[in-house]
C-alpha cells in the first residue's frame, strides 16, 4: 500500500474524505448515454443510462436479476440511446432539469459531476424518500467506497444519488508482443503489483513496437474534454508529483479562490513534456530526452475511451490505459483473451520523490457512476424500487462479470466470488491497487469551468507545435480568474 509523507495510505485520505462529506469529485468514463423506459401498471418510468447495457447484457442477464431480488414484476425496463459522451450527458441533462421535464424518471450520473446537480436542487434527496429506508442509507455510508459516496451526498450531508460502481484505471498491454520482445511470465506477474516508471515503460513499449508488426504503441484518452482534465492528464500529472491546487490533502477541494494554483510548476510541465514525446518523438521542441519517443499517434489528441480502446481489443495496440470495462472487453476470449496483462499505471517520481503528499506512484484517476431521481418525476416511488433492487449483491456480482463494473462496496471486489468472475476475477488485485493509489479529481461548483480550460490547454499542449510552460502560465491566469469570480 502506498504511503504519504506522513504515513497515511491514499485509501486512507480518500476514506477520510468520505467521512467528511467532502466533494471529492471522482470520475470514470465509457463513452456513452442511454435512455431506457420502466412501465409500472400503465405508468412509463424513464431511465437516462449507459450503452453498454443496451441488448442481451440487460435483457438476458441484468434484468431479471433485478426481478429475482424484489423488484415487482409490473415495472418492465427498456433501454433507449442518448448522448455518447459524458460531457454531452451532462448538458443534455441540464437542459432537462432546468426546464422541469418529468422525464427520465432515473439519471445514470458521472459521478464527477453530480455535486453541482445537487447544489441546484435538480436531483432527489434519496435520504427523505419514504420508501428507501434508513437502514439502506446507512449500508450505502457504512459498506460502500466512502469517496464514492461522498461524491452522491449534498452539503447538508444527505444522499442524492446511488453509487454504482467506483472505476479505477489501469495499464493493460498485450502479452504476445511483449514476449516476442524477450519479456516473460516473471516480468509479467512482477508487473501486476509493482508497475513500472514511465521511462521504463516508454523504453519496453519500444522494443515491443520493434520486435512485433504492430501499428501502435501506446494508445489513452487525449481528446480536449472531461476525461483528459479528470484523469489521463491528472494521472500523469499527479505521477510526477504535481497538482492543480498544491497539497491535495489540503486544497483538492477548496477553499475555492483561497488555495494555489500550481499548474506552471516544473513537474506539470515536465508531465506535459513527456506526453509530447511520447507522440513526437525526443527530436521535437519540447520533449525529454530519456523517454523513448513515437510510441503514441498523434490520433490520441482527438481519442475519447472508445476510439483509444478498439486498436488495442483488436491486436494493434501495445499498451492501453483505460477503465475496467475495457479489460472485461479486451480480456474475453474472441479478443485478447490469455494474451492481455493489466498492471498499474506507471509513474516517474516515487511518493518520496514527490513536492506533495498523495502525489508520485502509480496514480489512478479515481471514477464512477451512480443513480439519481429526477426531482420532477411524477413515478418517484417506483424509481426508487429500481434502485433498491440495483443495491442488491447479486446485481453487482452481474455487473462486474458482465460489463466489467467494479462493486461499489470493498468487500465484494475481493470477495472468493470476485476472483471466480470469468475475465475481470484475475484482476482483481491489481484494480484493489489502482483503488489504494487512487486520486479524486478537485471537484467543486467551479470545477466544470476549470475543467474544459485544462483540457483545452493541455491538448493544445500537446500538439505538435505546443509549448507547454506557456500553455501553464496561460492556464494559471484562466484559473485564478475563475477562481476569484467565483
Amino acid at each position: 500500500m502506498a504511503h504519504d509523507s506522513d504515513g497515511r495510505s491514499r485509501r486512507q485520505f480518500v476514506k477520510a474524505v468520505g467521512a467528511s462529506g467532502a466533494a471529492a469529485g471522482l470520475t470514470g468514463y465509457v463513452e456513452s448515454g442511454t435512455v431506457g423506459e420502466v412501465q409500472q401498471g400503465g405508468t412509463t418510468l424513464q431511465w437516462a443510462t449507459d450503452p453498454d447495457f443496451k441488448g442481451q447484457p440487460w435483457n438476458q442477464e441484468l434484468e431479471p436479476v433485478l426481478y429475482d431480488n424484489g423488484l415487482s414484476k409490473d415495472i418492465e425496463i427498456e433501454l433507449l440511446a442518448g448522448p455518447s459522451v459524458t460531457d454531452n450527458r451532462r448538458a443534455q441533462y441540464q437542459q432537462w432539469l432546468s426546464a422541469g421535464r418529468a422525464k427520465p424518471d432515473i439519471l445514470w450520473v458521472d459521478s464527477g459531476w453530480t455535486i453541482p446537480f445537487v447544489v441546484r436542487n435538480q436531483l432527489m434527496n434519496l435520504s427523505q424518500a419514504e420508501n428507501f429506508p434508513k437502514s439502506r442509507i446507512q449500508r450505502v455510508e457504512n459498506q460502500y467506497f466512502d469517496a464514492s459516496v461522498s461524491t452522491a451526498k449534498g452539503p447538508d450531508g444527505d444522499l442524492y444519488a446511488l453509487p454504482i460502481y467506483p472505476d479505477f484505471p489501469t495499464m493493460q498491454y498485450n502479452k504476445q508482443y511483449l514476449k516476442n520482445a524477450g519479456y516473460g511470465q516473471s516480468d509479467f506477474e512482477k508487473w501486476a503489483t509493482e508497475s513500472m516508471t514511465w521511462q521504463k515503460f516508454s523504453q519496453v513499449t519500444k522494443e515491443a513496437m520493434n520486435s512485433n508488426d504492430v501499428q501502435y504503441g501506446y494508445t489513452f484518452q487525449g481528446s480536449a474534454y472531461e476525461g483528459l482534465s479528470c484523469c489521463d492528464f491528472n494521472e500523469f500529472m499527479t505521477s510526477w508529483g504535481g497538482a492543480y491546487f498544491g497539497n491535495p490533502e489540503q486544497y483538492l477541494f477548496g477553499p475555492v479562490g483561497d488555495r494555489p494554483i500550481t499548474v506552471d510548476e516544473p513537474q506539470v510541465v515536465n508531465a506535459i513534456k513527456m506526453v509530447r514525446t511520447f507522440i513526437h518523438g525526443s527530436n521535437a521542441n519540447n520533449t525529454l530526452s530519456k523517454y523513448q519517443g513515437n510510441i503514441a499517434p498523434a490520433a490520441v489528441m482527438q481519442w475519447t475511451e472508445e476510439p483509444s480502446r478498439k486498436p488495442f481489443t483488436n491486436g494493434n495496440a501495445v499498451m492501453h490505459r483505460n477503465w475496467p470495462y475495457a479489460i472485461n472487453i479486451s480480456g474475453s476470449e474472441e479478443n485478447l483473451g490469455k494474451d492481455l496483462g493489466v498492471m498499474p499505471i506507471p509513474y516517474a517520481k516515487t511518493e518520496k520523490q514527490a513536492k506533495y503528499p498523495l502525489t508520485g506512484g502509480p496514480v489512478a484517476a479515481l471514477g464512477g457512476w451512480h443513480n439519481a431521481i429526477n426531482p420532477n418525476s411524477k413515478n418517484k416511488e417506483a424509481a426508487v424500487e429500481v434502485l433498491k433492487a440495483m443495491m442488491s449483491d447479486e446485481f453487482k456480482y452481474k455487473l462486474f462479470e458482465v460489463i466489467g463494473n467494479v462493486p461499489p462496496e470493498p468487500q465484494l471486489l475481493t470477495s472468493e466470488r470476485a476472483k471466480q468472475v470469468p475475465v475481470m476475477g484475475q484482476f482483481v488485485e491489481q484494480l484493489r491497487i489502482a483503488g489504494e493509489n487512487a486520486i479524486p479529481r478537485p471537484v467543486t461548483p467551479v470545477w466544470p469551468a476549470e475543467s474544459s480550460k485544462i483540457a483545452q490547454q493541455v491538448n493544445g499542449a500537446f500538439a505538435k507545435g505546443g509549448k507547454p510552460e506557456q500553455a501553464m502560465t496561460q492556464l494559471k491566469a484562466q484559473l485564478e480568474a475563475i477562481e476569484q469570480s467565483a
